[in-house]
């Protein structure tokens, strides 16, 4: 599309050649008697300005053609979700129909679908250690296709996955990544220097049975997310009374631990629910202290440019018609 521009300048020279023998015809005819009163300086300078502004109008819409892009800086308001799955092997009971894992996959599913479109939403999937699944997105389709790939792993690190999820929280505002000692059980997690309460418009949904068996301290993660501002929301999946699973040939007893996730969101000013009211976890939508980012990105600018292009055309044509009675 580019390449006519190169129409440009030859339109130009023929508007020119057209404008020289008009000027001849009405010297000639001048020197005759034949034309009378007019101004020729004056009218030969107001013949180009219709043209060039034509021109200017005709190149710009050339460049629209061409399907331009700009980077904007676009103020919106959002906040973020991460879903914290709990994908340890304790989630494939069956205490809560089909399974743990399947009851939490479904509660999230209805929730991702019932959020507006200005919150962005991401996946972990924490057992022994925590993984970033999703970043967090407002693309709902590919939010379910995280959640749908989420299947029972191994041992349960609580968390781990908050501390995934807060690191996944810092690097998507723009911030360092958390100072997280792996591998060292002595060891305490440690925040980068982050400003306190920075996080305020961001969540964890932490789905899990709470049955925490392998380090960091849980309540210490949540410690950390409460002085980041993020406050943490738990929802618990399975039953007090527990089930039985065969795994590799023995028998593990495993229960929902309530007030282990209790502790958790109160630290953290969240709330506890329970899988079987999830009609509830719309609330924290509700909760979610939004702010106004500014984020850039990539528009097409070809409306703004054919608008112009238009514009710079219809003042060439007024000018036209009023000096002329006609278009150039």
């Amino acid at each position: 599309m580019l390449l006519l521009l190169l129409l440009i300048p030859l339109l130009a020279m023929f508007y020119t050649r057209i404008e020289q023998r008009r000027q001849r015809i009405v010297a000639q005819y001048g020197s005759l008697g034949l034309v009378r009163g007019i101004d020729g300086r004056k009218l030969t300078s107001r013949r180009y300005i219709p043209a060039a502004l034509f021109l200017s109008g005709l190149t710009i819409l050339i460049v629209a053609l061409a399907r331009p892009q700009a980077t904007i800086g676009l103020p919106r308001i959002e906040g973020t979700i991460i879903l914290a799955f709990d994908v340890s092997g304790s989630m494939a009971a069956d205490d809560v129909k089909p399974t743990r894992m399947e009851a939490a996959k479904e509660a999230a599913r209805d929730f991702v679908q019932s959020q507006p479109s200005t919150v962005q939403i991401g996946v972990i999937a924490f057992s022994e250690g925590g993984l970033a699944v999703q970043v967090p997105t407002n693309e709902q389709s590919d939010i379910l296709d995280a959640i749908d790939r989420l299947s029972p792993q191994r041992g349960t690190s609580i968390g781990e996955g908050i501390l995934a999820s807060l690191n996944t929280i810092a690097v998507d505002a723009g911030l360092a990544p958390l100072n997280v000692a792996n591998g060292d059980s002595e060891a305490t997690p440690t925040p980068a220097p982050v400003a306190e309460g920075s996080l305020s418009s961001a969540v964890i949904v932490l789905l899990t049975d709470g049955e925490n068996n392998a380090d960091p301290d849980p309540i210490e993660a949540a410690q950390m997310a409460a002085d980041l501002g993020v406050r943490v929301y738990t929802i618990g999946i399975g039953s007090a009374a527990g089930t039985t699973l065969e795994v590799n040939g023995f028998s593990v007893h495993t229960q929902l631990d309530e007030p282990t996730l209790q502790q958790i969101s109160q630290l953290s000013d969240g709330v506890y629910y329970n899988a079987e009211n999830e009609e509830e976890l719309h609330m924290i939508y509700d909760n979610l202290e939004l702010k106004l980012v500014v984020k850039p990105e990539e528009l097409e600018v070809t409306s703004l440019l054919a608008g112009a292009s238009l514009f710079v055309l219809l003042i060439g044509g007024a000018y036209s018609l009023r000096w002329f009675s006609r278009v150039p």
